[in-house]
């Protein structure tokens, strides 16, 4: 009988006392594929390139796929000099999300294991189907569009995007008691919007998650209800449907990242901007 994958990924084996669960073996494995795709990618373009000729063949293949996430970037930021800023962080994170999800339809995924004991443990399990994975992510994009945005628009323009200091002291400054009041409500807003940024940490980790766990224990069930040789064929437009789910989620969380990063990354008119405005309206007026 095939028993149900638990939520937590399982332990293989240790580096010293460091253990390694089978979904970061999953992920080492992704990572090597990356690297050697990378390595003769860089050396085929590098060839191309230096006899001044156009691509062609598997390379041509990867250079419509890099206009294709120009393009789409590009609908999202409205600004070349952005995508190009945003391309190696979220091409990266669709990539690695994609075949990581991918991977876990591979023949000998979660079946190829060893036995601890009455225990099985698989060597490969996939990678998003570990919350610690996940969760890593969703910190590493919500974090990082935090730190780009201060480099892009500097430490207090961006502070006040959430602690709203600045707009208090310019209404108690205009002493005008709805602009006063309106900076206090502001301010309470900026505080929830805090709370808010830890709330996309959890959502974008649990939805990937989940939707990747929940096909690993479909995909199991139908496995284990049907025996024979239907174990092998029925599952199959299951699998088709998980590789939608797969690619679904890697656009998700790519796209939800790339947004975040164009809010981040956003200019912010601030009082005395606003204000200056207002007067060159009315000059002109």
């Amino acid at each position: 009988m095939i028993s149900l994958p638990p939520l937590a990924a399982e332990q293989v084996f240790k580096i010293g006392s460091f253990p390694i669960s089978n979904t970061m073996v999953n992920s080492f494995v992704a990572l090597l594929l990356f690297a050697i795709f990378a390595f003769f990618i860089n050396k085929g373009v590098k060839k191309y390139y230096a006899d001044n000729k156009a691509p062609k063949g598997v390379l041509n293949f990867f250079e419509s796929i890099l206009e294709f996430l120009l393009s789409n970037i590009d609908n999202v930021t409205k600004d070349r000099k952005k995508t190009l800023k945003f391309l190696p962080i979220v091409g990266t994170l669709f990539f690695f999300i994609l075949i990581s999800n991918w991977m876990g339809l591979i023949p000998g995924t979660g079946s190829l294991g060893l036995h601890k004991g009455a225990e099985f443990i698989p060597l490969f399990r996939p990678a998003n189907t570990d919350l610690n994975m996940t969760l890593a992510m969703a910190v590493f994009a919500v974090i990082g569009s935090h730190i780009i945005g201060i480099l892009t628009i500097g430490f207090f323009k961006y502070a006040n995007k959430f602690i709203k200091l600045g707009d208090i002291y310019h209404a108690v400054k205009s002493l005008n008691p709805i602009k006063i009041l309106t900076a206090v409500i502001e301010f309470f807003v900026g505080l929830i919007e805090i709370f808010s940024e830890a709330a996309k940490m959890v959502s974008l980790s649990l939805r990937l998650f989940g939707n990747i766990f929940a096909g690993e224990v479909l995909l199991t069930v139908i496995a284990s209800l049907i025996g024979g040789f239907g174990a092998y064929g029925i599952p199959l437009p299951f699998m088709g449907l998980e590789l939608l789910v797969g690619f679904i989620q890697a656009v998700v969380f790519s796209m939800l990242t790339l947004v975040y990063l164009t809010m981040a990354t956003a200019e912010i008119h601030g009082h005395d901007e606003g204000h200056h405005n207002a007067e060159e309206k009315a000059s002109v007026a």
